[in-house]
């Protein structure tokens, strides 16, 4: 068993600790990183953004995405905006320190305190830069930037771009990349599958890739690896992710060394457009901005099938603001979904199957205008209508919450480097700032903070300090080895010569995993969980069906590749939610709840990190990194 290396967090005092610490890195000249090799996994707006900053440094990177284009990445489904601590005239608090704090107390003090300050102190300089690639910010009239409103937070400080805020980041940090390949700086690999890693003396070189058009392995050599893979939600099926979206790059890496941190710590997002039938394949996000205008509410009266202008205000339940009146609408995420479930749990549901609730803009359109509405939220209006057949300014949205984004990732030290030497990891991949619930609008500044900011400067002290002196022979056989393990798992899935089909398991992972591991959690549907997982796992192998011809394009292998790691990823989320007997942010165990329904933490057994090690032929086995809190005392969580 391995023991959990040092976090390399600053010691003393937190406020300026991340510039002092990068201005100490050593610093590489511009011929020896010319002489250096990186490989990036995934191009979305972390992947992108380090590619081209590592690039315009001198290094030489190879960016490699399933994608046919950086472009297509799953960053492009954000919506509503990315958070800054970006002072405005007559502002008079701490921006940066009140940014920290919402931060931090948004994942229910679950997070390192060091990551999120150092977040919090960065975040101005990108909304500057990302200003300066001409990403189309939303103004006022007087031409300064526009801000809103974003749930756990009193204070305005979203930028955004419509309804389009992660599509208009990506495109600034696509640009810069495609400058970067048009300078011959960045090799852009497109359509491959990273499937395993190559690790040589205890150091990743490389990765295995599957060429997605013609099926052949490839062998990708480097003097470091980042992961920017994004997080792993299609676990539960239905998602608001892209339904290319896999955890194999970080699951391969898991199994390599790299300790995975917090896996149950998912989170359910509160606006989505519910199924519309039992065949539906993927979830569509609603932006968190539209609780800005808009007021959620149920009926009072039970399976009250009346349509929504039938009910007269007096019998109709604002929940969110009858039991949050500080916050009301804008409460955090794991909040506001754990509500609507409960309500709709007890009968009060709308729509068909009464699985939704209402998200109303009536108010808000008498107020300011349905232009003004319109103006403000105009390709999210467009999309509702589009997708479930109603005018959204004429009636109220039906929203229920889905699974979304994953606080768990691999464990990463304060520089992003996991527990495997020459392996970064960088957004959603990672386990950093979050917490047990991540602050909404915090995603794409992460995305941004560790792409443009963070590992452009932390590898680049790695790899002046750790020079590659593995022989060739050395390198042959690792590379040798990773392709047979490849392989191996490939023809196990092709020999299975099954009859069901790879998406009937996935789904039903999913329906398993929502049930046990989802909104809220308990110790035998956990448990429970765990043996029916194992059971599907063993039918899986046995029974699915995937056409034999591999050196091809092979969707279903591509899916089965996918599930085969969910599957083991899943046991792993439902054992860790099985040990972390405590509520905190959206991980709910209901056996830890206060009188009122809230989340109970046990900050004396439970204030840290689970980081899983796995080690073959046996269970996991857990590492604990301590938290350690000094600029705030963690405090029970409070939005009413």
């Amino acid at each position: 068993m391995s023991p959990l290396p040092s976090s390399n967090l600053p010691l003393g005092q937190l406020d300026g600790a991340w510039e002092k610490i990068k201005n100490n890195f050593p610093s590489i000249n511009s011929e020896s990183k010319n002489q250096k090799s990186i490989i990036v996994v995934g191009g979305g707006l972390s992947g992108a953004s380090a590619a081209a900053t590592l690039a315009e440094q001198g290094y030489q990177v190879s960016l490699i995405t399933y994608n046919d284009s950086p472009r297509r990445a799953h960053s492009v489904a954000a919506q509503g905006g990315i958070n800054a601590a970006k002072a405005k005239k007559g502002d008079d608090v701490d921006v940066i320190k009140e940014l920290f704090a919402d931060t931090l107390r948004g994942g229910d003090y679950r997070a390192r305190e060091a990551e999120c300050q150092r977040l919090a102190e960065i975040s101005s300089s990108i909304i500057d830069k990302c200003v300066a690639q001409g990403v189309p910010f939303a103004r006022e009239y007087n031409g300064k930037l526009a801000t809103r409103r974003f749930g756990g937070a009193l204070i305005s400080r979203t930028f955004y771009a419509r309804g389009q805020t992660g599509q208009q980041l990506l495109y600034g940090a696509y640009q810069a990349l495609m400058c970067q390949v048009s300078n011959h700086r960045v090799r852009l690999l497109t359509r491959r599958d990273v499937l395993e890693l190559i690790k040589v003396d205890g150091v990743i070189n490389g990765v295995i890739t599957r060429n997605l058009i013609d099926g052949k392995l490839e062998i990708y050599l480097a003097q470091a690896v980042i992961l920017a893979t994004g997080g792993y939600s299609n676990i539960y099926f239905l998602s608001t992710n892209s339904m290319k979206s896999n955890a194999s790059a970080i699951w391969r890496a898991h199994k390599q060394g790299a300790f995975f941190a917090n896996p149950c710590f998912t989170q359910i997002h509160p606006t989505c457009i519910p199924a519309g039938d039992a065949y539906q394949s993927k979830l569509t996000l609603m932006s968190e901005s539209l609780r800005n205008d808009g007021r959620i509410w149920l009926p009072k009266q039970i399976q009250d099938r009346r349509l929504p202008s039938e009910i007269p205000e007096s019998q109709r339940d604002y929940f969110l603001e009858r039991i949050y009146p500080a916050y009301g609408n804008m409460v955090p995420r794991d909040v506001a979904s754990r509500r609507a479930k409960e309500l709709c749990d007890a009968g009060f549901g709308v729509g068909n199957d009464g699985r939704s609730v209402y998200l109303d803009l009536g108010d808000a359109i008498i107020k300011k205008g349905a232009d003004v509405i319109k103006s403000k939220y105009g390709n999210l209006i467009d999309m509702y209508e589009r997708i479930v057949g109603e005018d959204p300014l004429s009636m109220p949205m039906r929203i229920y919450p889905a699974p979304h984004y994953t606080m768990g990732g691999l464990w990463v030290d304060y520089n992003l480097m996991s527990t495997i030497p020459g392996l970064f990891v960088i957004g959603e991949a990672n386990c950093t700032v979050h917490g047990a619930n991540r602050l909404g609008a915090n995603a794409l500044l992460q995305c941004l903070a560790d792409g443009y900011n963070i590992v452009p400067f932390s590898i680049t002290s790695w790899l002046e300090n750790n020079i590659c002196s593995s022989s060739p022979q050395k390198i042959n056989t690792a590379c040798k080895e990773a392709l047979a393990k490849v392989r191996k798992r490939i023809d196990a899935l092709i020999t299975a010569k099954g009859s069901i089909p790879v998406d009937i398991f996935h789904r039903q992972l999913g329906e398993i995993m929502i049930e046990r591991c989802g909104i809220s959690r308990n110790k035998s549907g956990l448990k429970n969980g765990l043996k029916e997982v194992k059971e599907l796992q063993t039918k899986f192998h046995q029974q699915v069906r995937i056409p034999t011809e591999i050196d091809c394009p092979n969707s279903e292998l591509e899916k089965a590749l996918k599930v085969a790691d969910f599957f083991e990823l899943a046991q792993l989320m439902l054992t860790d939610a099985l040990t972390r007997e405590e509520s905190c942010g959206a991980h709910f165990r209901e056996e830890h709840q206060t009188s009122k329904g809230e989340a109970k933490r046990n900050d004396e057994k439970f204030s840290h990190i689970s980081a899983w090690e796995y080690i073959d032929n046996t269970k996991s086995v857990k590492h604990i990194e301590p938290l350690i809190f000094t600029e705030f005392s963690p405090t029970t969580r409070s939005y009413q």
